[in-house]
């Protein structure tokens, strides 16, 4: 091909065939053969589609959006949404989400700024200095100053008011540097008091004018104004003017784009019957605290139970005081080592719970849950009673266990008191019987839960006593076990006494170090399983309703059931496709 036949190809005006030429080719077809290239040319179509959305979808990310609704169920009224005096459930739950503190608890339980932008930790570990953010506000458009943080602070101190939560405040002292900075001062180091600092904030310019009479029956405590992450839209009251009905939204400000979901719904019940009964009847879709014996019932596949351990730990400790039997090392290390902890778990609490063997929750410490006697209950139970025969305890013609000491013969028997909760009834009717087989008498005495405070415990009228112990995330055990507190109202209720344990508890409490913290209740540990005071049985989970609608609920590191909430800001519904571009990753 030369030169000008190359030209003049090239330059060529196409000829695309006019549409009764097309028309005239079509009608040349036969049947098979149109239906043929329609055929082709519908494949060729959707064949093009289908790639055009493969490459789409490659470049697009689900990502959240706001939207949704979620209806939660919670048994018992709320009276008190109001971080100084919130007491119920229904309470804390609400208070949680409508107010904010200067620091809040990450996932990973460890404390983050929220209204604060900046904390500062004295090096004598006594002064903790506070920069609150210069965009952090109230609900109702008001700046969060520290005058609020001083207000709110001497509200759960004041005496008149009778605050829960005065307890953890008593000795710090608050001092207001400027506008928008405090100093909070204490008279010795103590490290959990970080995480007092997650305490809500009430704004001084609404509740400066309620008297410390009027306080605990303003409007305002059902009526909050906060500076959480939902605010308070509705509320409808029943015959007798009380809240059974809230509506949350979510709170945007200059530092807050706002919750994801477009709104949380509470409905209050009297009692689980009638709360269980709204889940069935798909009026409530969340709720938490379930009975274990009714779990199996509220399964569905429209919803999950999501289980967390409470840093809590139940026991049975003993009081060598009252019960002679129990001075007896032997004796306290054979019911440790009989005991059936893991029936326990996997029976009574439907595998909903975590074994242990320290005063540590579980869940808090890796290397404590790692240094457990991983072997089984059988095993246990025959060196149990190698131990009690190596001692010189023989069971009498009754099959129990006693032993002459002196002129005087000891038998094996005790009781064991605890409240009249179902869950611990069980628990200690399964002791009872793993502990008779060994030779023990035992007798179990329940009580109402008042009278299990007042009469039993406070006096420390008890062989021994099957309890729960809230220790929280902190780990902070110094109530529990320090010697100081073996009489009421301290909690040492094993009536504990050593003195290299009370060094350790003490200096755990006096640093910030979490390597140092970890190496002193490492020895405290092993003190406490040396001494055998009590027979630690398990860590319960904290059980959670809720429906696969909701998405990044993560409930990790809690302390109290309103701690579900922790991150309730994050949770979504709704979701929307962007391109990669348009995304933060």
């Amino acid at each position: 091909m030369n030169y000008n036949e190359l030209r003049a190809l090239l330059f060529r005006r196409l000829s695309i065939p006019k549409e009764e030429h097309l028309k005239k080719v079509l009608r040349s077809f036969s049947i098979a053969e149109r239906f043929t290239l329609y055929a082709f040319i519908g494949i060729f179509i959707l064949s093009s589609l289908f790639l055009i959305l493969n490459v789409s979808n490659t470049f697009l990310k689900e990502v959240p959006t706001r939207g949704g609704t979620l209806v939660e169920g919670i048994i018992g009224n709320p009276r008190f949404i109001n971080p100084v005096l919130a007491l119920s459930e229904a309470d804390r739950s609400l208070t949680a989400l409508v107010y904010s503190g200067l620091l809040h608890i990450g996932e990973d339980g460890v404390p983050r700024e929220e209204l604060a932008s900046q904390l500062e930790i004295g090096t004598d570990g006594l002064t903790y200095t506070l920069t609150i953010d210069e965009d952090a506000y109230f609900h109702d458009g008001e700046k969060v100053e520290a005058e609020d943080v001083l207000f709110t602070v001497t509200k759960i101190l004041d005496p008149l008011i009778k605050s829960p939560r005065r307890g953890d405040w008593d000795g710090v002292t608050v001092e207001e540097i400027d506008r928008n900075t405090v100093v909070f001062h204490l008279k010795k180091p103590y490290a959990p008091f970080i995480e007092n600092l997650t305490v809500g904030i009430l704004p001084k310019h609404i509740w400066q004018n309620v008297s410390n009479e009027e306080f605990v029956f303003s409007q305002w405590n059902t009526l909050p104004i906060g500076s959480g992450p939902y605010r308070v839209e509705s509320v409808e009251r029943n015959s007798g003017g009380i809240p059974d009905y809230y509506k949350l939204v979510p709170f945007e400000n200059l530092s807050r784009n706002g919750a994801y979901i477009d709104s949380l719904v509470f409905r209050f019940f009297p009692n689980e019957d009638a709360l269980l009964s709204a889940y069935k009847n798909n009026e409530i879709e969340s709720f938490g605290g379930i009975n274990l014996e009714k779990i199996e019932s509220i399964k569905s596949n429209s919803s999950e139970v999501i289980s967390a351990p409470l840093p809590r730990v139940f026991a049975v400790f003993f009081n060598q005081n009252q019960a002679k039997i129990f001075s007896h090392k032997e004796i306290r290390k054979a019911l440790e080592l009989a005991s059936p902890k893991q029936t326990i778990v996997d029976k009574i609490l439907r595998g909903h719970g975590t074994v242990i063997d320290s005063p540590i929750p579980a869940g808090i410490f890796d290397w404590n849950d790692e240094s457990m006697d991983r072997r089984g209950e059988l095993e246990r139970l025959q060196e149990a009673e190698k131990l009690l025969e190596k001692n010189g305890w023989k069971k009498n013609e009754n099959g129990i266990l006693e032993k002459k000491i002196g002129k005087d013969i000891m038998t094996l028997s005790f009781s064991i008191s605890t409240g009249d909760a179902p869950e611990l009834k069980m628990v200690a009717e399964e002791l009872l019987k793993t502990w008779g087989a060994i030779g023990a008498d035992v007798r179990i005495i329940t009580h109402e839960t008042g009278e299990l405070n007042q009469s039993v415990i406070r006096p420390r009228q008890f062989d021994a006593l099957l309890f729960g112990e809230v220790v929280g995330r902190d780990a902070d055990v110094y109530p529990f076990w320090h010697s100081s507190q073996r009489t009421d109202p301290g909690l040492n209720i094993a009536l504990y006494a050593n003195s290299r344990v009370d060094k350790l508890i003490g200096d755990a409490r006096a640093t910030s170090d979490r390597g140092e913290v970890e190496n002193l209740y490492k020895a405290f540990v092993k003190e406490i399983r040396e001494d055998v005071p009590a027979v630690f049985l398990y860590t319960p989970s904290f059980l959670y309703v809720v429906p696969n609608k909701v998405k990044s609920l993560n409930v990790g590191a809690i302390s109290t059931p309103q701690d579900r909430f922790l991150n309730a800001e994050d949770w979504y519904i709704d979701t929307d496709k962007v391109w990669n571009i348009f995304t933060n990753n």
